[in-house]
């Protein structure tokens, strides 16, 4: 994608130029967000969705939460109009003709539920080819309900929602990015477009921060897996795809949906480090090679590291739990291990280069784990 790169997260605001031909992405106006490293907490895979919008008469509201970028066609058209890929309102109006303006207070919105629960740490309202459609200002706040509560029951007054976006103008044809320092788990977000118009994607960056009771009835667990709260902390080599990718929930389902690097010419390996959702007990390993074929790695082996250092690993040394094992292509291996494994921090290393699609590490939080993730849940407002 060739677009107008910036170093740091400037707003833009303004209209884009109208659409002049060839790659609509050449004037893009985009920026390098620093919270981008986070998980999307508004991913689908992770069990987000649009729940409902006031208004989506030109664009679907679940076109929001797509992966991938928004695609632009011209002589795409329907029988209501321009058909774009982003959600779209009607124009407002005002009360009367003396009066044809809409009010200050009028706006549309969205609620939006959270794949994973957590703490945002940055969004990314994307205005991608709404060049003069696009809203004149957006906001965003959040709101902490449990269970699965309906559209009717998020708008009900008694439910809190916290400003995590001020009302703030944006750009046409732009990745608007807002760092969020609000030390809140939300479930569910209200975007709002004011007074009106239309919002390409949406990206909600955080950290997942589970409910210890739901992990503790579950007794055995993914204690790696970002909807448990797991990440990855650091990979040799992205070259192809993110490492996060091994830890997403579910199977993979095509070759970039997991983790590969580049080609080696030397005598390295490749590996990926992650850390747990607390410090937990580790009885089984699953390492899935599914459609890698003729790029599996060739060998891998697991390793934990028991501590809270500020290297991004752990203070304490790794221990290897899985030995360098043979890998076959596009196949599942499941390994029960003699002795559990206790840690906070854990390290897949695959010999030489290629890839897996997903690792998972089966296990419960030890009592020092629990403690601490409670305290994290409780102190954050869960």
């Amino acid at each position: 994608m060739t677009a107008q790169q910036q170093s740091s997260p400037d707003r833009f605001t303004g209209d884009a130029n109208p659409y002049g031909g060839g790659d609509p992405y050449a004037d893009y106006r985009t920026a390098d967000f620093s919270f981008t490293r986070y998980t999307n907490l508004a991913d689908r895979q992770l069990g987000a969705g649009v729940v409902a919008a006031n208004d989506e008469f030109f664009a679907e509201r679940e076109n929001l939460l797509v992966p991938g970028e928004a695609e632009f066609d011209p002589e795409h058209f329907g029988h209501k109009g321009k058909i774009m890929d982003g959600w779209e309102t009607r124009r407002r109006r005002g009360a009367s003709a003396e009066h044809p303006w809409p009010t200050a207070e009028d706006h549309d919105w969205a609620l939006v539920r959270l794949g994973a629960p957590g703490v945002v740490r940055g969004i990314v309202v994307d205005t991608a080819h709404f060049r003069g459609n696009y809203p004149q200002a957006v906001s965003v706040e959040g709101a902490s309900v449990p269970g699965s509560p309906s559209p009717q029951e998020l708008l009900a007054d008694d439910v809190k929602w916290t400003t995590l976006v001020p009302r703030t103008a944006v750009g046409g044809h732009a990745a608007n990015g807002f760092a969020v320092s609000v030390e809140q788990r939300f479930t569910h977000l209200r975007v709002n477009q004011h007074p009106d118009g239309g919002i390409a994607r949406l990206r909600v960056h955080g950290e997942v921060v589970p409910d210890p009771e739901w992990l503790a009835a579950l007794g055995t667990f993914d204690v790696v897996a970002l909807e448990n709260g797991g990440r990855a902390e650091d990979a040799s080599n992205l070259f192809y795809s993110p490492a996060s990718n091994t830890i997403q929930p579910g199977r993979s389902r095509k070759m970039d949906d997991g983790w590969e690097t580049r080609r080696r010419r030397d005598q390295g390996h490749d590996w990926i480090r992650y850390q747990l959702v607390a410090r937990s007990e580790i009885r089984a390993i699953e390492i899935d090679t599914a459609y890698l074929k003729g790029n599996s790695a060739g060998w891998a082996s697991v390793s934990v590291k028991d501590g809270d250092g500020g290297d991004g690993g752990g203070d304490g040394d790794w221990t290897e739990i899985l030995p360098r094992t043979r890998l076959q292509p596009d196949t599942n291996h499941r390994f029960v291990l003699d002795t559990p494994a206790v840690g906070t921090h854990a390290r897949v290393d695959i010999f030489p280069d290629g890839g897996i699609s997903r690792l998972r590490l089966f296990g419960s939080l030890t009592e020092e784990g629990t403690a601490r993730l409670t305290a994290r849940h409780q102190e954050l407002g869960g």
